[in-house]
């Protein structure tokens, strides 16, 4: 109902119920705590390495107990200090998942919500305390500070909000505007050769300080802007902040090639993993004062290179102790020092999920980020995987929950589904039992076995 009355809706109104929402979303994101935590990290730039890990060991304890007294899931567990940490369970995100009503620590009511996408297959509902949700936007915004960036700065933002209706497409107006805050929401299930021109012609015009979003949907637009030798203005654009997927060396090259600015990566999660920023000499940081990184190999040995296990101090209300988040990241040598004067421990690589996409014949390429928004307000998807083996038809692989999994959340998965491929693509829905890994024992939520056609 509230979709078809805001499809009706003049374009004003439109963007007058985007800037309400942001409004209320952000009294909460930047409500009183919010102050003290920039101030704080910002007197905290300079800490040494032994300031940094005494902190971390402080919060560690505090995290750790908190967790204990106030989560069900959590509570047989023993209070351990940082250096036995390898003496606790490794929690997956099956484990979370099916366990999540246990591990909250918060009821709905006081919490607000954090719906992942689920780039591995499965979607989370996540709860976030107040303070946590500030400061984890306060220490993001301390990084992207570093930059220039503030709230109110004129940005470009491409993420997975649908803000489109019908009309816009037909008139070529692939955005939407809060200007208030000064954000223009670029939509990313558009991202076809037909349209390339508008966004690039649009994003001229607007001439924003800052790009926020899916590399993936900016490096499409980057590569039709150098393919027809058009050309972006410089010294406008003051940096770019990629989100959601994994940056390669291709997409770094051609979207600052294009933009003529920086792009500074940072990691994260929904789900509420501590970050990990990339400073102005290019090199990444552990934040340790956002939680603890251990790089494990497959018998959960210390490594240098291999999965990611995370346990994040800014996740009160679902707490992820030793949280095995199907990431893998590559560590510097310890003796590795930047002159950035960040002492944070330096990431030599962040491996990630390789970036993969889904390609629609009527509305072009859907990243990663968009497919795995799919799951947004699904229940009872175990997990998915969608192959594309031709250019006009898709197939979805899904092992389901039975009993949570009905005709409702069917006909919403493929209307998600629709809403990124269009109507006319062919769409075969295949339920299984499961769904195998890749040789390399990673899993894999798009197969697109056509990219030689597309390339």
């Amino acid at each position: 109902m509230k979709e078809k009355i805001y499809n009706l809706l003049p374009v004003f109104f439109q963007e007058l119920l985007i800037t309400v929402f942001n409004f209320l979303a952000y009294k909460k994101r930047y409500g009183h705590r919010y102050s003290h935590f920039r101030q704080l990290f910002l007197q905290n730039r300079n800490l040494t390495i032994l300031e940094l890990k005494e902190q971390q060991l402080i919060r560690f304890d505090r995290f750790l107990n908190n967790a204990v007294k106030n989560s069900n899931y959590y509570s047989n567990y023993n209070i351990v200090p940082l250096n036995n940490i390898e003496s606790l369970p490794i929690v997956s995100k099956e484990d979370l998942r099916l366990n999540l009503d246990s591990i909250y620590t918060i009821s709905k009511k006081r919490a607000i919500l954090s719906k992942t996408g689920g780039t591995t297959g499965k979607s989370l509902e996540v709860f976030y305390t107040e303070e946590n949700m500030q400061e984890r936007f306060a220490m993001l915004d301390d990084f992207r500070s570093r930059y220039g960036y503030e709230l109110g700065k004129r940005t470009a933002w491409f993420s997975g909000k649908k803000l489109l209706t019908r009309k816009d497409i037909l008139k070529n107006h692939f955005w939407k505007t809060d200007r208030l805050h000064k954000v223009r929401y670029y939509s990313t299930f558009h991202i076809k050769e037909e349209y390339l021109l508008a966004y690039v012609e649009n994003l001229i015009k607007y001439s924003p300080e800052y790009i926020v979003g899916f590399p993936s949907s900016i490096m499409e637009i980057a590569k039709f802007g150098l393919r027809n030798e058009l050309e972006f203005p410089a010294g406008t654009l003051k940096a770019i902040f990629p989100t959601a997927e994994t940056i390669t060396v291709e997409m770094r090259l051609i979207i600052e090639k294009f933009f003529k600015a920086k792009m500074y990566n940072q990691y994260a999660s929904s789900e509420g993993a501590p970050f990990i920023f990339e400073c102005n000499h290019g090199k990444l940081h552990m934040e340790l004062q956002s939680g603890v990184f251990e790089v494990l190999d497959d018998n959960n040995i210390p490594t240098k290179s291999g999965k990611l296990v995370v346990t994040s101090f800014t996740t009160d209300g679902t707490p992820l102790i030793r949280y095995d988040i199907g990431d893998s990241i590559e560590l510097a040598d310890e003796d590795d020092i930047c002159e950035c004067g960040n002492a944070n421990p330096i990431v030599r690589k962040i491996i990630g999920r390789i970036d993969d996409y889904v390609y629609s014949p009527e509305n072009g390429k859907i990243n990663l980020g968009n497919v795995s928004n799919t799951l947004k307000e699904i229940d009872g998807i175990i997990r998915f995987q969608v192959v594309q083996n031709d250019l006009h038809k898709i197939q979805l692989l899904i092992v389901r929950d039975h009993i949570r999994y009905n005709d409702v959340m069917e006909r919403k998965f493929v209307k998600n589904w629709r809403d990124r491929i269009g109507p006319v693509m062919e769409l075969d829905i295949k339920y299984v039992e499961s769904i195998p890994v890749e040789k390399s024992g990673k899993y894999r939520i798009v197969k697109n076995n056509i990219k030689h056609l597309l390339d």
